[in-house]
């Protein structure tokens, strides 16, 4: 070839290649452009995170608070159960004294006064949501009640109480104490 092709296409060759690297060049630029937000964008962007941590810090501390709330209640039901535990023996005398009465001649006063003592020791378990179970003729259930022995009575149904030797005692839900119970035509 000569020399005069050469340097034409040499020339040619050149402004291309300046004008692609210009293009590249500025493609690069809009892309750093594209990958470098604006200040605006920042600030929105960082908005957006302490949002983000203020309600997971709100939703953490309502949490918490729902979780002593229920801790405290369950506190002050423990508290109230062992104390009325104590109190068990107290009101299952009260009850055997009533029993040992029926049929018996005691003085009057003696009779009324271990009636108003029982009901007042009633009354505040009922102020305390203690409720007793366990009567004679419920079904007998193994969660609430504890069998001490059976029996066979044709005029009761069949796992059903026929005898209760002690009371039981709940709260709400909670067994303070299980009823000890005969069990009829188990």
């Amino acid at each position: 070839m000569s020399k005069e092709k050469k340097e034409k296409k040499t020339k040619a060759q050149q402004p291309e290649t300046v004008e692609t690297e210009e293009v590249k060049e500025t493609e690069q630029k809009v892309k750093e452009e594209a990958k470098e937000p604006s200040p605006e964008e920042k600030l929105q962007e960082e908005l957006k995170a302490e949002k983000d941590k203020y309600l997971r810090l709100c939703a953490e501390y309502d949490n918490y608070r729902k979780r002593t709330s229920a801790e405290k209640l369950q506190i002050y039901d423990d508290a109230t159960a062992r104390a009325v535990k104590e109190l068990l023996p107290l009101a299952d005398s009260m009850t055997q004294a009533l029993t040992q009465f029926e049929g018996k001649e005691v003085p009057e006063e003696f009779r009324k006064g271990i009636e108003l003592i029982a009901q007042q020791l009633a009354k505040c378990f009922e102020k305390l949501k203690i409720e007793p179970f366990g009567e004679v003729g419920d079904a007998f259930d193994p969660e609430l009640h504890n069998a001490v022995s059976m029996a066979e009575d044709e005029s009761l149904p069949a796992n059903s109480i026929s005898a209760v030797y002690q009371k039981g005692y709940k709260l709400g839900d909670k067994i303070i104490r299980h009823a000890m119970v005969v069990v009829a035509n188990a």
